[in-house]
């Protein structure tokens, strides 16, 4: 069985405070995550042998640490489904971006293999599942726009404002552990309340750390602060600027010095994930992108 392409789509984080440390090393966040209208592509076909593998090549990841086939072989063993299956990723988003491109493949993979395998989970199944493989995964297994807190896995479905969005990529590989073991990385934030975000004072607490690291990424937010207020995505590297109107945001777009690729695109509340399952149950998943 062939289905038609599911969309593993990217998020941006509104703001990232980071207010405290686990005692196994982990930071505790704020954070408010909203969709983009920009994805990754997967396709799956259904095989009855077991075997769960990769076709094509994803550059610099291998088969046995992708997100996507680690999460199928995770439903499998979950829900001693005997079906196996081929995944083929068409990969459109920046890896190490900061956009959670493989978060989302791997939720995108247990949401789409949980239709075609029939193994039942509902979504808190799936979304705890979705947390062995990374903090990021549940909200996107959720699909909705969310704050989140903890590690990023408890989740608030929130209505935020959809604008457009300018995402620059400035082409930097950023090591989320060496952002967040810096010592001067602030880990005590005050806790703030979902309301205080509309009124601002809220910020990305690694893009200081980032700044400093990475110094391209700060020639990046220097250049897109001219349009906007400019913030980093996660420990980045993309970075993105909110635009009431999308003739705005291609204006600035056309101005991006070339050394930098960007994408117009809208925030979305509600995951095109989520549709797409719709479309599954519904039996209309026959239409492709």
């Amino acid at each position: 069985m062939n289905s038609a392409a599911w969309p593993a789509p990217a998020k941006i984080n509104r703001f990232l405070h980071v207010v405290g440390r686990r005692d196994d090393g982990y930071h505790l966040l704020q954070t408010l995550f909203q969709f983009l209208d920009m994805s990754d592509w997967l396709y799956f076909t259904r095989t009855t042998d077991g075997r769960v593998c990769r076709v094509g090549d994803v550059p610099g990841v291998s088969e046995a640490a992708d997100l996507s086939v680690r999460a199928a072989r995770l439903l499998q063993e979950a829900t001693d489904c005997a079906c196996g299956a081929v995944i083929r990723l068409d990969k459109r988003l920046p890896t190490g971006g900061g956009l959670g491109g493989g978060s989302s493949d791997a939720a995108t993979t247990l949401v789409a293999l949980n239709e075609i395998w029939d193994t039942g989970l509902d979504e808190d199944a799936l979304a705890g599942l979705g947390l062995r493989l990374g903090a990021d995964v549940p909200v996107f297994v959720r699909g909705r726009a969310a704050w989140g807190e903890g590690i990023g896995e408890r989740l608030i479905p929130v209505s935020l404002d959809e604008p457009w969005f300018l995402v620059v990529d400035p082409g930097v590989a950023v090591a989320t552990a060496r952002v967040f073991q810096a010592p001067e990385l602030t880990r005590n934030s005050p806790r703030i309340t979902i309301s205080s975000f509309y009124t601002g004072g809220v910020r990305n607490d690694c893009e200081p750390i980032v700044r400093r690291l990475y110094p391209e990424i700060g020639r990046a937010l220097d250049w897109l602060e001219q349009f906007g207020v400019a913030r980093l995505t996660g420990t980045g590297a993309c970075i993105f600027a909110p635009f009431a109107q999308e003739h705005l945001a291609r204006g600035a777009l056309e101005c991006l010095p070339r050394r930098w690729r960007g994408w117009v695109v809208r925030g979305c509340n509600r995951s095109p994930l989520l549709r797409r399952r719709r479309l599954s149950r519904s039996g209309s998943a026959s239409r492709v992108r």
